[in-house]
């Protein structure tokens, strides 16, 4: 599959037709083998693909996505298809009647859906391995995982199928599978992309976002759904680089990464520093605490009356929280504004963008609940969790090494997504 900046570049000079594009990503999605697909709307895609063939044609376009084919993680309502969240508690639920507004904008700009994709089981994990249709399967290595929540749209990213495909991000879900899986991914500030008729894991936190190869082909989409999508700053931006113990990857080669992709912003002429992150553990902290206070009380009826029915990993996740006081949740929301406005201060006194590792390992085995000894859960959900509880813009980018994909997550501090999606741009350019 190209970039979505060359697919456009195809479908705009009639080397490609929407109708050819779209038969061929349904042709990949029918023959997927990393469990990436939970269904298909083939005929209406088809049918869409071809009053779009009809108008270019007629030498016209609908907009800046005419003919692109997307997938849709299967948390975000599409009309006439159901939205079953990787459950088994929703395998009857009654097929969209309206389109989440996320959706309604691809297709205003010419975006064909052709399919709902895999997701972690009600979004709450960051393995994109418990679901009620299996474990989504990473196309570098079928025997690990994804990374997730929004562990499909990674996969047919990275497999090739899709140049495009939209997310959610409420801790990791957007930049955990781009940094496993390869490729790349934008978790907006929260609300920038509009989050109705998206199933909720914690509204705190819930972002829309968007994984594609490469952070060229985020900024199309991002302007293509009615923001700057990049832009370079007059000056580049003062750059930290996070090097607190918290950041620390077990894995070596994701430290690696994060050097290479500071001696390329390096070699850019960006100023890049050591950048020190008080207080950041104290904030991680009141994630979980939050999150799962949150997520229960929207499961609260169901995991009373149909606990048997989800997959043991999230009722374990879920549990805990059945009986907690109130109080530990208005505490950690009042720690996260307390601990989170003076790290923010920090930060913007000394940085505009913060670069740090996506996860502390990269992708290992479907199941494994430990590697080498650590545990894998919070391997890939403590280095992007923060930025959800400071609702800063992040593009998370893969970055060459050895071996199975590793990734940075480059952090929009004091400055958004248009100048670190042209910072993101250039950064790439300079690894390649």
């Amino acid at each position: 599959m190209l970039p979505l900046p060359d697919l456009l570049r195809a479908l705009d000079s009639g080397e490609l037709s929407p109708s050819e594009h779209v038969d061929d990503v349904l042709s990949r999605l029918v023959s997927d083998t990393t469990n990436c697909v939970v269904a298909l709307d083939a005929d209406r895609a088809r049918e869409r693909a071809a009053e779009l063939t009809a108008l270019s044609a007629a030498g016209r376009r609908l907009g800046p996505l005419h003919g692109v084919a997307v997938g849709i993680k299967d948390l975000v309502d599409v009309t006439g298809l159901p939205t079953r969240c990787g459950s088994r508690l929703l395998a009857d639920a009654a097929p969209a009647t309206a389109d989440a507004p996320v959706v309604t904008m691809l297709r205003a700009a010419g975006a064909v859906v052709v399919a709902k994709l895999h997701t972690h089981e009600f979004a709450y994990g960051p393995t994109g391995d418990v679901a009620a249709t299996g474990a989504a399967r990473n196309p570098h290595d079928p025997a690990r995982i994804t990374g997730g929540s929004s562990s499909g749209s990674a996969a047919a990213v990275a497999a090739g199928h899709l140049a495009l495909a939209v997310g959610t991000d409420t801790g990791a879900s957007v930049r955990t599978p781009a940094a496993l899986c390869g490729v790349a991914g934008l978790k907006p500030r929260r609300g920038a992309i509009p989050g109705e008729r998206v199933f909720p894991l914690a509204e705190s936190f819930d972002t829309v976002g968007l994984l594609a190869a490469d952070a060229a082909s985020l900024a199309v989409a991002r302007t293509a759904l009615g923001e700057p999508g990049a832009s370079a700053a007059a000056v580049l931006p003062r750059i930290g680089v996070a090097d607190d113990d918290w950041w620390r990857p077990h894995d070596p080669v994701i430290a690696d990464a994060v050097r290479t992709a500071a001696d390329a912003l390096t070699a850019l002429g960006a100023p890049v520093a050591a950048q020190d992150t008080p207080g950041v553990a104290e904030l991680a902290a009141t994630y979980p605490v939050i999150t799962g206070a949150e997520a229960y009380a929207t499961h609260r009826r169901w995991f009373a009356e149909r606990r048997d029915e989800y997959q043991p990993a999230t009722a374990a996740r879920l549990a805990p929280h059945a009986e907690a006081p109130a109080h530990l949740y208005v505490d950690a929301r009042r720690e996260r504004r307390r601990v989170g406005r003076a790290l923010l201060d920090r930060l913007g006194a000394s940085c505009d963008v913060l670069l740090c590792p996506t996860t502390r390992l990269r992708a290992t085995p479907i199941g494994a609940t430990e590697h080498d000894g650590v545990p894998v859960l919070p391997s890939m959900l403590q280095l992007t969790s923060p930025f959800n509880l400071l609702d800063r813009p992040v593009v998370a980018l893969p970055v060459p090494v050895p071996g199975l994909p590793a990734g940075v997550q480059l952090v929009g501090v004091t400055v958004g997504e248009d100048v670190l999606l042209g910072l993101a741009r250039a950064l790439e350019r300079a690894l390649r």
